[in-house]
């Protein structure tokens, strides 16, 4: 898990069955759009990244390392370009207690959107970016993604980014729509978005990509479990969202090889996880966990941050790749 994630959540042991999602849910009007008002300032924090801190007493950590694997380097689905930039949001709404720090509150986030305006970039969904991207026209772009579903993105995401003309993604958990985070065990109850919602949203073009079946961490399980929980998910997710979905997301952002050939062999475009690593291409996008500490210094040093860690990645990438050529050329 990338340290700049702060404290993690622990990926819950065991199998859930996947269910369908069910029909229902309240259905919310979509969201008026707002004249943007000037936010106020930032706070310049002199510190660039936020200090790592334990965990919830009994939490345990997803796997920090990729499992070592045997295949032939090429056989990775990565690529060899800088990867965008990519923000990572979980929920916009106001929390006294965040253990997990997964929360911004509605008026940090406007300060955020607003930084980003007055730098002259503009936020766009995941699947915009990956399409400028390979055209050669993301420069002054960003991607917003929104991790889990939570119903207060309807509520007060997509106002603000309304606002400003910006868009996003939101990652949602097709067989636990309209219930709550039931896998955050420390953390306050959030409830997810609906059905309903999500039809709305797919609608008013918002993209809506998979997280998977019941919030699971993927690395590890048996092949058949890995099908539902990308292929499944794909399919019960394309009928609540009226259309195709082309974006996975590894919930708690732990992957390893064989999840992301199964993302791969499941048809999606791309897949997010969070830290960079020698998975690191279309099918593990690094991206940049944002809190409610984050001001404008830090949010520049995490740009710097990210594109210092593309380097490094590809220099390692290289490094790899010298090296099975020479294991190959040994009689």
């Amino acid at each position: 898990m990338d340290a700049e994630r702060g404290t993690v959540r622990s990926a819950p042991s065991g199998v859930r069955r996947p269910t369908a999602p069910t029909a229902g849910g309240r259905r919310t009007d979509a969201p008026r759009a707002e004249t943007p008002r000037a936010a106020a300032p930032l706070t310049e924090a002199p510190r660039a990244d936020a200090p790592h801190t334990d965990p919830p007493h009994g939490a345990r950590r997803p796997p920090a390392r990729l499992p070592r694997s045997r295949r032939p380097l090429a056989d990775l689905p990565t690529t060899g370009t800088t990867s965008p930039w990519i923000l990572m949001y979980h929920s916009v709404a106001v929390e006294k207690e965040d253990p997990y720090r997964l929360t911004v509150s509605p008026e940090r986030f406007a300060e955020q959107i607003a930084w980003l305006h007055r730098r002259g970039r503009r936020g766009v969904s995941v699947r915009e970016l990956m399409r400028a991207h390979a055209a050669g026209r993301a420069d002054r772009l960003v991607g917003l993604s929104f991790d889990d579903g939570y119903a207060d993105f309807a509520r007060h995401a997509v106002p603000i980014l309304q606002a400003y003309g910006f868009t996003a993604t939101a990652y949602v958990v097709p067989d636990l729509l309209g219930r709550a985070n039931d896998w955050d065990t420390e953390g306050p109850r959030k409830t997810l978005l609906t059905v309903q919602e999500v039809t709305d949203l797919a609608a008013a073009g918002w993209e809506i990509g998979s997280h998977g079946l019941g919030h699971q961490a993927l690395p590890g399980l048996p092949a058949d479990i890995l099908t539902a929980q990308t292929r499944d998910s794909r399919r019960l997710l394309e009928e609540v969202a009226d259309g195709p979905v082309t974006g996975f997301c590894y919930p708690y952002g732990a992957v390893d090889l064989a999840a992301t050939l199964a993302v791969r062999d499941a048809g999606y475009d791309y897949a997010c996880a969070i830290a960079h690593s020698p998975l690191t291409g279309r099918y593990a996008l690094p991206r940049c966990y944002v809190g409610d500490r984050d001001g404008a210094w830090r949010l520049r040093a995490k740009r710097g941050r990210h594109r210092l860690r593309d380097t490094v990645t590809e220099l390692r990438r290289h490094r790899l790749a010298a090296r099975a050529g020479r294991l190959r050329r040994v009689p």
